[in-house]
């Protein structure tokens, strides 16, 4: 499937360096920098006046000391598209360029897609593949998953699955919280204790509650705890056992929860802080030979600062902020393990690109590493280091999302009433359908999964529906609902999809080795054509401000695009030539495949039934 948009970029740039020369005398620098910034094209926010707009044109005569529209009709005579646009492109106000795909074009390019069995349907990967190394999800040691770790899970779980479809080797890394003051509260509080868990990590949770409560009680109880971190960062053979017995018990935790939530993370994609505990004294030393540490308080501080010595990072009263990388007692940070990870990732893993989708409130330290990592010369000055920040998963009362009682939802609690609830409304839909006899009655073997696929759909199509910087208010009504932007919507609309395919006795396939072109005559068939076609640069979009929310409203509209198209144009009672029938139903298997395709790349499951 082509990228049209990236078709016309490419176009239009070369119809710019064409009629605008360099040696023209503007005062520009590089004509393929200059191409590139002005032959922005954007799918039309109206119809009426066409399908993409190009709207450089005003920046561009405003550098050339010209008119808008001169340019404009200089770009057009220059520009080449006649198997692709009605010719010629219309101009419109003070000089955007407005572009109308031509149907036949559309057709013969939904006819070779169709034909495409391959995974990708025809899109092209990357020109230039990097290796993207993403860091999400990342739990806590002895401790249950929460709702605390459900946005970070599946908005990088969507993320890394269009990467790879993108054509990038992906590199998932579960930063597990398996070191530090945590575990020495816990187990210096196990060992005054004498208390037994018997391997239950609620039990541990529970246990871990009452060691911070012992924790703060005391100084010399924190002292304890400190010692015993220190002695686990030293090796010490008791403290290692059970901190390895511990950390099992998580990792086989969190795999459950990965499972059932659908999402790629494995156990072997587990790199915890422990990880890099070895490198930590390196760390340190090499931030001491850039000039970079500063004691203070007899900890190891990083006070950074610009070419010009002023501080980068200052509290409110104006102060320099120190990123504190070891403390008096000569234990490690996050902020030292995160700088082992970076190098480790660069130098190890070969990253071109490393994402962290982390919290928006962790955002003041991750520029504090992304600096010091550049200062240190761990990675170059421009290497993309980039914080996916994301915000709050709110209750109705629009507070952060907790239990009637107050206490943080557990994951697998959520995940569990989710399916609960979405039994309700497959059981409803099903009702509904055998009724009205649109669909026989399932087994409740067949219900139960279908059930499992819409509960845990729903809650994380409600999550990556969301533009992930803004924090969102928890529904059920509204997840589980089968109107609006909803995965039950989604997957009822693949499936009522599919069922004309049965009502019919068709079987898609036997379509799909006609590549010849689909014809478009209706203006709704039209219309879902040329919706089919923005999946490639809708991903596009999605990746470039890592935003899964965009490739949500991108299946919406396709579904509704399908709605107008069937209520208008009958597909197995198709009027006129037989050819009708045919080529509708190709375009209703295309809308199939994208929807289940682009459905897959969020990480949720469709069914033929529901």
């Amino acid at each position: 499937m082509p990228n049209v948009q990236r078709l016309l970029e490419k176009r239009v740039e070369a119809a710019i360096a064409a009629a605008f020369p360099e040696a023209e005398g503007a005062p520009l620098s590089g004509v393929a920098h200059r191409a590139k910034t002005d032959a922005l094209v954007l799918p039309a926010q109206d119809p009426r006046f066409g399908d993409y707009q190009a709207n450089g044109a005003m920046a561009l005569a405003k550098r050339l000391g010209k008119k808008p529209r001169e340019v404009a009709e200089q770009v057009i005579a220059h520009l080449h598209l006649p198997e692709i646009i009605t010719s010629p492109p219309e101009i419109a106000g003070p000089g955007f360029i407005n572009f109308r795909l031509k149907p036949d074009w559309v057709g013969a390019e939904l006819g070779r897609v169709g034909a495409d069995e391959s995974r990708r349907a025809g899109i092209e990967a990357a020109e230039r593949p990097e290796t993207v190394v993403v860091d999400y999800s990342a739990p806590n040691l002895a401790k249950e998953m929460h709702v605390g770790h459900l946005r970070s899970t599946i908005i990088g779980d969507a993320l890394v699955r269009m990467l790879e479809f993108a054509g990038h080797k992906v590199i998932r890394q579960n930063h597990v919280g398996d070191w530090g003051t945590q575990f020495g509260m816990l187990a210096a509080y196990l060992k005054t204790t004498d208390i037994e868990h018997e391997g239950d990590l609620g039990v541990i949770e529970e246990l871990y509650r009452m060691a911070k409560t012992w924790f703060d009680s005391k100084p010399e109880n924190a002292d304890l705890a400190r010692k015993a971190v220190v002695d686990l960062q030293a090796g010490d053979p008791a403290m290692r056992q059970a901190w390895q017995t511990l950390r099992k018990m998580t990792i086989e935790h969190c795999n459950a929860i990965y499972l059932k939530l659908r999402v790629s993370l494995r156990p072997e994609h587990v790199r915890g802080e422990s990880d890099y505990n070895d490198d930590l004294p390196g760390i340190v030393e090499a931030l001491r030979a850039k000039g970079l540490l500063t004691e203070s308080d007899g900890a190891q501080c990083v006070f950074l600062k610009d070419k010009n010595g002023k501080p980068i990072f200052v509290n409110k009263e104006g102060e320099p902020l120190p990123l504190i990388v070891q403390k008096r007692d000569e234990g490690y940070l996050y902020a030292t393990t995160d700088l082992a990870a970076i190098r480790y990732r660069v130098n190890v893993l070969k990253a071109n690109r490393i994402l962290y989708v982390v919290d928006a409130r962790q955002a003041l330290h991750f520029k504090m590493v992304f600096e010091a990592a550049r200062q240190a010369e761990f990675v170059s000055r421009d290497f993309p280091l980039i914080h996916v920040a994301f915000g709050t998963m709110m209750g109705p009362d629009g507070k952060p999302f907790k239990t009637r009682e107050g206490d943080t939802v557990k994951l697998m609690d959520l995940l569990e009433m989710a399916i609960k609830k979405s039994s309700a409304v497959v059981s409803q839909r099903q009702s509904e359908d055998v009724e009205s006899g649109r669909a026989p009655l399932l087994s409740k073997h067949d219900r139960y999964f279908i059930a499992q696929d819409v509960g845990i759909g729903a809650v994380k199509y409600a999550d990556l529906a969301q533009n992930r910087t803004s924090d969102y208010v928890f529904s059920w009504e509204k997840m589980l609902s089968l109107a609006g932007n909803t995965a039950p919507y989604m997957q009822y609309a693949y499936a009522r999809v599919r069922s004309i395919f049965r009502k019919g006795g068709e079987e898609a396939e036997t379509h799909r080795a006609d590549a010849g072109p689909i014809p478009l005559a209706a203006p709704e068939e039209l219309a879902l054509g040329k919706m089919l076609l923005r999946f490639p640069e809708t991903l596009d979009r999605a990746l470039d401000g890592y935003q899964p929310n965009v490739l949500a409203a991108y299946l919406y509209d396709l579904a509704q695009a399908f709605t107008a198209f069937y209520e208008a144009c009958p597909v197995l009672k198709s009027p006129g030539a037989p050819g009708v029938r045919q080529a509708r139903l190709r375009l209703c298997d295309l809308v199939a495949r994208t929807i289940a395709k682009g459905l897959d790349l969020l990480g949720i499951e469709v069914a033929d039934r529901m």
